[in-house]
């Protein structure tokens, strides 16, 4: 699993572990232990010039598929990247748990967010603040969001996805 990676978040304020700050709505209980709070990030990059760019082969309850890698819960994809991300659930979507994506050199044009099993309505604030730093936000649904970043990549765009595994599949609740 050459390509993944985790990413911690910048700061206590992304783990909620500031004085006074709500604890994150963790569907995953990814929160990191004491020891792992002093532990520097790190990233393995996939080979940087690579004609090979990154496709969602398939998702499932517990995480997703990309080109052959497995990344267990919600997951964040950039080029050449595969990252954890560190979120329970749309509720836990914040500026900051989405600082890694306006930070990324090159820019990317596009962020395909995928909330679950389905579409979730987030904070109109937090649409406008991407948008301010110059990244369209497509929100939706993870099954069509991976269907929407597979086909952009395609089309050589700069995106980058954002994903919550869905707690249930199609068909499971019937």
């Amino acid at each position: 699993m050459a390509a993944a990676a985790v990413w911690r978040g910048i700061g206590a304020r992304l783990r909620g572990t500031a004085r006074g700050s709500r604890q994150p709505c963790r569907g995953y209980k990814m929160t990191p232990s004491d020891d792992e709070l002093y532990q520097r990030t790190r990233v393995n990059a996939l080979e940087r010039e690579s004609l090979n760019t990154l496709f969602i082969d398939g998702y499932s309850k517990l995480g997703f598929t990309i080109n052959g890698n497995r990344v267990v819960g919600p997951c964040a994809v950039i080029p050449q990247a595969l990252l954890q991300w560190n979120v329970g659930s749309y509720k836990d979507i914040t500026e900051d748990s989405l600082a890694l994506f306006y930070m990324l050199e090159p820019k990317i044009e596009i962020l395909v967010l995928g909330l679950g099993e389905r579409m979730q309505r987030l904070d109109p604030k937090l649409l406008l603040f991407m948008k301010n730093k110059g990244i369209a936000v497509e929100v939706q649904d993870t099954p069509n969001a991976c269907a929407t970043f597979n086909f952009l990549t395609s089309e050589k765009r700069h995106t980058a996805a954002a994903l919550i595994p869905p707690h249930y599949l199609r068909g499971e609740r019937e």
